[in-house]
C-alpha cells in the first residue's frame, strides 16, 4: 500500500500531537511534533538569557542558531519520540508554561522558521509521516495527500492544557492558561512569516465537544480511505 504524507495543523492545545501520535502508531508511520522543535529553541533562548518575560536579545539567538542541534529519539517505554536539545532530553522542560508563554515570540522569527522548515522537509522526503504544527499543510508539505486543520474553543483548549499541567504536578491557574492560549492564537495568526491558517484543501475538524476515542476513529477511517485511493 502506498504511503502518504499527513499534515495536522491547527491552534494550540487542540490535541494535534495526541491525534498525530495515534495516527502514526495505527498506520505504522513516523510521527514528528514540530511544536517540540520550536519549544526546544525557545528553551535554549531562555537558558542562554536571550529571552525572558521582560526582555529579549533576538540577534544573539539568531547568531547562535547554527549551534543548536535538535533530534527526536524514540522511547520504547513511552511509545513515542522525545525531543533532545544538544544531546539532552528536554521533553519535560519544553512543556512548561514558561516555555509556552515565550514560544510564539520565537516561532515568528524568519530565521528560526527557515531552519526548522528545512529540517522538517528533509524528515518527510520518504513519506509515511504524520507531522503536526502550525504551518505543515501550508508551508512544509503543501502537497500532502491528507491535511487536517484542528480547532476548538479557547476555553476548551485552556481547560485541557490546565488539566494536563495539573496532572503533571505543575502549579498553574486556569485564567493564566486561557490568557496564554488567546495570546498565542493572535500571534500565530498575525505573524509575518508562515502565519497560522487553514489550507484550502484541508479538512477542518472542531473537537470542542468530542472525546479522544471518537476523534481518532473518525480521522483514522478517513485517512484509510485517502490511502486506498492513492
Amino acid at each position: 500500500m502506498k504511503k502518504i504524507t499527513i499534515a495536522v495543523d491547527g491552534f494550540s492545545s487542540t490535541g494535534k500531537s495526541t491525534l498525530a501520535k495515534q495516527l502514526a502508531k495505527a498506520l505504522g508511520y513516523v510521527y514528528v511534533d514540530t511544536g517540540a522543535m520550536y519549544r526546544a529553541i525557545t528553551l535554549f533562548a531562555m537558558q542562554e538569557g536571550f529571552i525572558s518575560e521582560k526582555s529579549e536579545d533576538i540577534r544573539s539567538l539568531v547568531e547562535t542558531l547554527s549551534t543548536i542541534d535538535l533530534k527526536f529519539k524514540y522511547n520504547e517505554a513511552l511509545g513515542f519520540s522525545e525531543m533532545y536539545l544538544n544531546g539532552k532530553n528536554v521533553e519535560k522542560e519544553i512543556r512548561s508554561l514558561e516555555v509556552s508563554k515565550n514560544v510564539s515570540r520565537i516561532a515568528e522569527l524568519e530565521e528560526v522558521r527557515k531552519k526548522l522548515v528545512n529540517l522538517q522537509k528533509v524528515m518527510g522526503k520518504e513519506k509515511g509521516i504524520v507531522m503536526d504544527g502550525r504551518d505543515i499543510g501550508t508551508v512544509v508539505f503543501p502537497d500532502a495527500e491528507l491535511k487536517i486543520f484542528m480547532t476548538a474553543s479557547p476555553e476548551k483548549r485552556a481547560y485541557r492544557r490546565y488539566k494536563e499541567l495539573l496532572d503533571r504536578g505543575d502549579k498553574v491557574v486556569y485564567e493564566d492558561i486561557l490568557e496564554n492560549v488567546q495570546k498565542r492564537d493572535y500571534i500565530d495568526s498575525h505573524r509575518e512569516f508562515s502565519p497560522l491558517k487553514k489550507a484550502d484543501d484541508a479538512i477542518e475538524f472542531d473537537n470542542s465537544d468530542m472525546g479522544l476515542k471518537e476523534q481518532f476513529e473518525r480521522i483514522h477511517n478517513y485517512a484509510l480511505r485517502v490511502i486506498e485511493k492513492e
